[in-house]
């Protein structure tokens, strides 16, 4: 199987994060996407990390697809100037469109909903709902804990190797966009262990 990237969803904060290098690599990433002709599907928010890496990529003269919901809209959080803004009901609906409309997936740090939004479309994933790349930009090891805890929860039986090998992982935008073009999905009948009767 061969990606085709015509688009990268992006999960990432409405907050900032504690250090400048999360919104600098935010800002290469989204830039990075507008050079290599990527279309950025996000949030559709102005604030945060968010707001960074959109800014970065229409200033870089990429396209950027918006997916905000209403609630969230009316509080005037939404990016001015994107290519695509849509203003959806609720955030089942966000996240569904999101997903329709790319080719592989990319969490930033951030917080409860980034994380939220990745392991959604990684269970996806796992369970053979869609094929596309599920990936995490490390930026200052940001992962490191999370990836721990993946390697845990093999250990423990409760994910298997094969599916903990599915979580791509860079700590730049360069080496993150290669391994999503390179990845191969594998191929699993089986992901879950059930007692015999």
């Amino acid at each position: 199987m061969t990606i085709k990237l015509g688009a990268l969803c992006v999960f990432c904060g409405a907050n900032p994060g504690a250090r400048p290098e999360y919104a600098a690599a935010g800002e290469a990433l989204g830039r990075l996407l507008a050079e290599r002709g990527i279309d950025l599907v996000y949030g559709g928010g102005s604030i945060g990390m968010m707001g960074s890496v959109a800014r970065a990529a229409l200033a870089a003269g990429g396209r950027v697809i918006g997916v905000i919901p209403e609630r969230l809209e009316r509080k005037e959080l939404a990016q001015k100037g994107l290519t695509e803004l849509h203003v959806v009901g609720s955030m089942h609906e966000r996240k569904a469109m999101m997903a329709d409309r790319a080719d592989a997936f990319v969490a930033l740090p951030g917080g409860y909903g980034t994380l939220e939004e990745f392991f959604e479309v990684l269970t996806w994933a796992q369970l053979g709902f869609h094929p596309k790349p599920v990936a995490l930009m490390n930026t200052l090891g940001f992962f490191n804990p999370m990836y721990a805890l993946l390697d845990h929860m093999v250990s423990e039986g409760f994910v298997r190797p094969q599916h903990r090998s599915m979580v791509l992982s860079a700590d730049v935008p360069e080496s993150l966009i290669e391994s999503i073009l390179a990845y191969q999905p594998p191929v699993i009948e089986k992901w879950i262990g059930r007692d015999p009767t």
